[in-house]
């Protein structure tokens, strides 16, 4: 009798409920299905679940084997190729997002932390009197000196730099706090 008459006999064995058959079928077949998921997979573990998967299949539906289209051997090896395939395709990265780590030109912490202190720092200059806001803006955001702010607003320089002092103390006391 040939192996694939002998497979067709056990399979109709395994419908019929016959456990021997099914130990037959596994023992016969056991090493090929668990060394292609093996060589897929390249875990023991996940291919070891392939080949449970695969002969609780037959098990349940060894109809599923269709003896036209070749021999049990080569259908359980092509089986357990596409079932490792699906396994791969189905895992999760093994590595957290957390622990990926991105190069970037920027430091986004400095830059994060500069955007808080920017957001501070214009709060706080909102919160100055008119006056002392008036000086700071010219002097830091247009870059003007002492003496041009004096010039523009009408003031005496030494107002201008009390005022431009007083603002800055303010400041500072905020952004320590």
């Amino acid at each position: 009798m040939t192996p694939s008459n002998d497979d067709g006999i056990l399979l109709r064995a395994i419908q019929r409920g016959d456990e021997g058959a099914m130990a037959t079928i596994f023992d016969r077949y056991s090493r090929v299905v668990y060394s292609v998921a093996l060589r897929v997979l390249r875990d023991p573990a996940a291919a070891e679940d392939v080949l449970q998967d695969i002969f609780m299949q037959i098990w349940r539906k060894p109809e599923s084997f269709v003896s036209t289209r070749g021999s049990l051997g080569g259908w359980l090896a092509v089986v357990a190729r596409n079932r490792s395939i699906d396994s791969l395709r189905r895992r999760k990265p093994s590595d957290s997002v957390e622990d990926i780590v991105l190069a970037s030109p920027f430091n986004l912490a400095e830059d994060s932390e500069r955007t808080v202190m920017m957001e501070r720092a214009r709060g706080v200059i909102t919160g100055l009197p008119a006056e002392q806001r008036k000086v700071i803006e010219m002097a830091f955001f247009d870059g003007l000196t002492h003496s041009e702010i004096a010039e523009l607003t009408g003031d005496p320089l030494g107002t201008v730099k009390t005022r431009i002092r007083s603002a800055l103390l303010v400041l500072r006391k905020a952004m320590q706090a």
